[in-house]
C-alpha cells in the first residue's frame, strides 16, 4: 500500500513538472564578452538538477572509497566474533561430550578472542582438571577469577567442586568459605560442603548441613536418615571412652534422629562404660518402639547382660515383654541370665530350658551348664558344655 502511494505521488509530480514546463516561456542569458549564450529556463533547471545528481553520486563514491578500509576491518571483526562464538559453542559441546582435549583447545581460542572470557576460562579449567593437568587448571581458574568479578562466585564453586573430586577436602572448604562471604550458601553449595565434610569426617558439621538441607527438601528422606545415622554413629564412637560426654550427647540427641542402629551402638557403648542405668533406660525406650527382629534380639541380649542396680525391676520389665512375645528365644535367654545372676535357680533353669526349646543356641547351653555347676549337678552341666560346642549358632 505504501509503495502504491509513492508511485502515484511520483506520477503526479511528473505531470505537474510537465505542465509547468509547458507554461514557462522564460530564458536565461549568459554574457561573457565577446560571447553571449541564451538558454531556456527549463533546460537550465534540468541541467542543474542533473548536475546535482552527478555531484551527489560522485561524493558518495568518494566517501565509500575512503571508508572501505574501515568497513573491511569491521567485516573482519564481525566474522572473527562469529567464528569465535562458534568456537565457544564448540568448547561447551565438546566438554559435555567428554572430549576434554578439544574442549580445552577451543576454550583457549575463545578466551584469546575475548568471547565470554570468564566462562571460556572456566570451561578450560574444567577440561584441564579432567585431563589431569593441575598446573593448567590453576592457571585457568586464576584467569576466570580475574576476568570479571561478577563471575568469581562461579569460579569458586567450580574450584570447590574440583577440589572435592580431587579429595582435597580442606581446600574445597576454603573455597566454599570464600563463596559464603560473597553470596551466602545456596543448595548446591551446601551439598558440595556436605561432601567435603564427609571427606574429612566432620560429623558435627555433617549433622548441621544435613539438617539445613532436610529443611529445604534438598535431599531424599532416605539419604537424610542414612547420613545422619552415620554421623551419630561416628560421634558415639568418638565418645566411647568418655562416659560423661557420651551420656550428654545421647541426652541431647533429638528423638526423631534416634534410629535402630543408633540405639544399638549407644547401648553397647554405655554398657562398656559401665553406665548401666543409662543403658537400661535407653534399651527399654528402644524396645517400646517398632524395631527389626535383629535389633530387638541384640538389645534384649544387652539387657540381659546388665548387672547394675535394681535388677529385679529389669526382670519384671522383661517378664512383661514376655507376655507379648512368649516364643522369643532371645528374651527367654536374657531372663535366664538375669535370674541366674540373682541366684533364682528355678526361674533361671525354666527360662533357659524354654529358650533352648525355642532356639537351641550355644549361649543357652553355656548358661545352663553354669547353672548346673552352681547346683553341683556335674553330669547335666557336662552335657550342656558338650552341646555348647556343637554347630548351633551363638547369641
Amino acid at each position: 500500500m505504501k509503495g502504491l502511494f509513492w508511485i502515484l505521488a511520483l506520477f503526479g509530480l511528473a505531470v505537474a513538472v510537465a505542465l509547468g514546463a509547458q507554461m514557462n516561456d522564460g530564458y536565461v542569458l549568459f554574457v561573457v564578452p565577446p560571447w553571449r549564450l541564451e538558454v531556456s529556463l527549463n533546460l537550465l533547471l534540468l541541467a542543474l538538477f542533473l548536475a546535482f545528481i552527478a555531484f551527489y553520486v560522485l561524493l558518495r563514491a568518494v566517501l565509500v572509497t575512503l571508508g572501505l578500509p574501515a568497513r573491511v576491518q569491521a567485516y573482519r571483526a564481525r566474522r572473527l566474533r562469529e567464528k569465535s562464538g562458534q568456537i565457544f559453542q564448540d568448547a561447551v559441546r565438546q566438554l559435555f561430550e567428554g572430549r576434554f582435549g578439544q574442549a580445552l583447545k577451543r576454550a583457549s581460542g575463545a578466551w584469546e578472542a575475548g568471547i565470554a572470557p570468564e566462562l571460556s576460562a572456566l570451561i578450560a579449567a574444567r577440561a584441564a582438571q579432567r585431563l589431569g593437568e593441575p598446573e593448567r587448571q590453576e592457571v585457568w581458574l586464576a584467569r576466570a577469577k580475574a576476568a570479571d568479578s561478577r563471575n568469581e562466585a562461579a569460579a569458586l564453586m567450580l574450584e570447590a567442586e574440583m577440589m572435592v573430586e580431587a579429595r582435597r577436602f580442606d581446600d574445597a572448604l576454603v573455597a566454599l568459605g570464600r563463596l559464603q562471604g560473597k553470596q551466602g550458601r545456596h543448595i548446591a553449595a551446601l551439598r558440595l560442603e556436605l561432601r567435603a565434610r564427609q571427606g574429612i569426617g566432620d560429623s558435627n558439621g555433617i549433622l548441621k548441613l544435613v539438617r539445613q538441607l532436610a529443611k529445604r527438601d534438598a535431599l531424599p528422606p532416605e539419604a537424610v536418615r542414612e547420613i545422619r545415622t552415620k554421623a551419630h554413629l561416628a560421634n558415639i564412637a568418638m565418645r566411647r571412652d568418655d562416659e560423661r560426654a557420651l551420656i550428654d550427647y545421647l541426652r541431647a540427641l533429638p528423638a526423631d534422629e534416634r534410629g535402630e542402629r543408633i540405639f544399638l551402638a549407644a547401648a553397647g557403648a554405655l554398657t562398656e562404660q559401665g553406665a548401666e542405668l543409662e543403658a537400661q533406660k535407653l534399651i527399654e525406650s528402644a524396645l517400646e518402639r517398632e524395631v527389626s527382629e535383629d535389633t530387638r534380639d541384640a538389645l534384649v541380649g544387652l539387657y540381659g547382660q546388665l548387672a547394675g542396680a535394681d535388677p529385679m525391676s529389669r526382670i519384671a520389665r522383661a517378664e512383661g515383654w514376655l507376655l507379648a512375645r512368649p516364643q522369643d528365644g532371645g528374651l527367654l535367654l536374657a531372663l535366664g541370665r538375669m535370674c541366674l545372676r540373682q541366684r533364682l535357680w528355678g526361674k533361671a533353669q525354666s527360662y533357659l530350658e524354654a529358650s533352648l526349646s525355642v532356639d537351641p543356641t550355644q549361649a543357652a547351653h553355656l548358661e545352663l551348664a553354669r547353672l548346673f555347676d552352681q547346683l553341683e549337678r556335674p553330669d547335666e552341666a557336662n552335657r550342656h558344655y558338650r552341646a555348647s560346642v556343637g554347630p548351633a549358632g551363638d547369641r
